[in-house]
């Protein structure tokens, strides 16, 4: 009997490896059932290349969600819908973050007392609060959007919403690529990108650009405004997660993707002075 022997070449593997990144990443986002197979750490590293990807399918799922319930129901009950319906999708693992970080930022004042908190899975005054905000802020903004561009232009505000799902999840690779995990702590957020690179974060950019321009195109000064925005979002996030912990972790992760998500919204609704 003789060996089997692989035909495959250096650029097929770099392909099947990259789509396992992608069902990865689509994974570790969602709650999609795309796959059985554990995920090998190659495919942990590199899926946060695909994350404003899978960032944008799910926005791309929400605008259908809300524009096929605001057919029989009021825009802002459309938008409650639909935002509850994502959060099925997404295991509403973003929401979770920013409860953990609001709990653990507020109410610790040590490093290990903030790492306590965070991984304690009972919410607190800060957590409730902090979500709730989050939460209101996006379903506000999300309603307003509609009120202000309105259901007939389904291209405009379907590029918005969209937007915020992709450059929210885009911030994620800036803040790995800038701060790096907390070291001696077993965490997914060691494995996920671990050694973040800037060429992860351009590939990246790769799913997050064209998206941009697009948001760009139709609202040339409230994108302007979103960028100033997501600066200093990052800036002010690299600053306090550096402060308190030295280091990110997955929660913190997450919560700057939701964070990202509604400064996009926030700029997109501007009424600017006259």
């Amino acid at each position: 009997m003789t060996a089997s022997v692989s035909t495959d070449t250096p650029s097929t593997n770099i392909f099947k490896q990259q789509c396992w990144a992608l069902i990865t990443a689509i994974q570790f986002l969602t709650r999609v059932p795309v796959s059985s197979r554990l995920a090998d750490p190659q495919s942990l590293r590199d899926c946060p290349r695909y994350f404003p990807l899978v960032g944008g399918m799910i926005g791309v799922i929400t605008v259908g969600l809300v524009w096929s319930t605001s057919l029989v129901w009021p825009v802002w009950l459309a938008v409650i819908v639909a935002l509850a319906l994502e959060l099925r999708l997404t295991g509403a693992m973003h929401e979770d973050a920013v409860a953990d970080c609001c709990d653990a930022f507020g109410g610790g004042w040590t490093r290990e007392r903030v790492l306590e908190i965070m991984k304690d899975s009972r919410l607190g005054t800060y957590g409730v609060l902090g979500l709730v905000s989050a939460v209101a802020i996006r379903t506000g903004a999300t309603i307003q959007l509609l009120n202000k561009i309105g259901p007939s232009d389904l291209l405009h505000w379907a590029v918005v919403m969209i937007a915020s799902g992709v450059i929210g999840r885009w911030v994620i690779l800036v803040v790995m690529w800038l701060v790096q995990p907390i070291e001696q702590r077993a965490s997914l957020s060691r494995d996920v990108g671990q050694q973040m690179q800037f060429k992860d974060v351009l590939i990246g950019s790769v799913w997050a650009v064209p998206t941009f321009f697009a948001w760009a195109y139709l609202q040339p000064w409230q994108s302007l405004a979103g960028v100033v925005g997501l600066m200093i979002l990052v800036v002010w996030f690299r600053e306090i997660v550096l402060r308190k912990l030295g280091g990110i972790t997955g929660d913190c992760l997450g919560s700057v993707g939701y964070l990202g998500q509604l400064v996009v919204l926030l700029a997109s609704i501007m009424r600017w002075p006259v």
